[in-house]
């Protein structure tokens, strides 16, 4: 089988595309076809060797795939032959919270990836995939869709009528989007780009804010807001937009820190402490919240939104084109 590899360190120069052994399951283990696999801005730091020591090559990359079973291991009962699955991000964080065990699971980083025609995995790391969605749809959620929801549901408790500011049009912030709206909540989405701002509309949208000519858009958002502000943050910037997210929620409100994308620096504290906001970090969600989220779509008939797919031939390619952010939603690579 063929599989993209990290071979002797980190950066595009040393992705290759190799031939490699078929997998065969050990006990409680499976053995997938991998059909899709999806992007993360992770993946990207993974990448450009931004781990450090934590994470060693030779690595395959990429955590989110999508692919049917080829066979199980005696004993295996939790999927069978022909299931369409995804792995889950952090192979041992089935349920409850996170731990270092749990952490130390995550694909693509810690451990082998999904960028390979084959892999093998626990059963218990496996999740079935909604019905309606194509292999490459499927392939969008185990990262930003579960992030999304974690952030909106299990850390967030979001109620219908509330309202929610995402920032950007990448994967997370277009689940939190869609999620949001059919929890039937209020959506203030911003972005640099007033053709990316007509889509988020087209999606639902109900205040687009341009923060390229609206720089202080937190005012913007809580003047929607009747001057409150606004319920919750999906926080995908980092310390370029934290400022203005505390500006821009209310009183008591709840911030899912979930992203870095502005880079890192000093905040002053003393805003979250006298507004009372609950800042939570959100490093994507288990297998329990995994299947709860997949009910949630089929029962929806959700569709991820796919920007472009590449071949597998043409990893870095999609990669660069990731790097560009000139995308709108998933960039996903077809293994099949």
């Amino acid at each position: 089988m063929r599989a993209q590899r990290f071979r002797d360190g980190f950066g595009f120069e040393n992705l290759r595309l190799e031939e490699l052994p078929d997998p065969a399951p050990g006990p409680g283990q499976a053995v997938v076809r991998v059909h899709a696999c999806s992007l993360n801005y992770r993946d990207l730091v993974v990448a450009r060797g931004g781990y450090g020591r934590a994470v060693q090559a030779p690595l395959t990359p990429l955590s989110d795939g999508a692919g049917e079973v080829l066979w199980v291991a005696p004993g295996v009962t939790r999927v069978k032959p022909g299931d369409r699955v995804c792995g889950i991000f952090m192979q041992r964080w089935v349920e409850g919270g996170p731990d270092d065990d749990k952490s130390a699971s995550a694909m693509g980083g810690a451990m082998n990836g999904m960028l390979a025609e084959q892999v093998c995995l626990d059963a218990s790391g496996l999740v079935k995939i909604p019905e309606h969605l194509s292999y490459e749809e499927a392939a969008t959620l185990p990262c930003a869709a579960v992030t999304a929801w974690n952030a909106l549901f299990r850390s967030g408790a979001l109620r219908p009528g509330e309202s929610v500011l995402v920032q950007g049009t990448g994967g997370v912030s277009l689940f939190a989007l869609q999620f949001a709206k059919m929890a039937g909540a209020k959506v203030i989405a911003t972005s640099s780009s007033d053709a990316k701002l007509e889509r988020l509309r087209e999606m639902g949208a109900d205040l687009l804010i341009n923060y390229k000519t609206n720089p202080d858009w937190d005012k913007p958002a809580r003047a929607f807001t009747g001057g409150v502000g606004v319920d919750h943050v999906i926080e995908v910037g980092g310390a370029g937009t934290l400022p203005l997210s505390i500006k821009a929620v209310r009183r008591g409100g709840h911030i899912a820190l979930i992203g870095v994308l502005t880079g890192t620096g000093e905040m002053d504290p003393r805003a979250l402490m006298l507004k009372q906001i609950r800042l939570q970090g959100i490093y994507v969600g288990s297998r329990e919240m995994f299947e709860e989220m997949n009910r949630a779509i089929s029962n929806a008939a959700l569709k991820p939104v796919v920007d472009r797919v590449f071949p597998l031939e043409e990893t870095v390619a999609a990669m660069q084109y990731q790097e560009s952010g000139a995308h709108f939603g998933k960039i996903v690579i077809r293994l099949a």
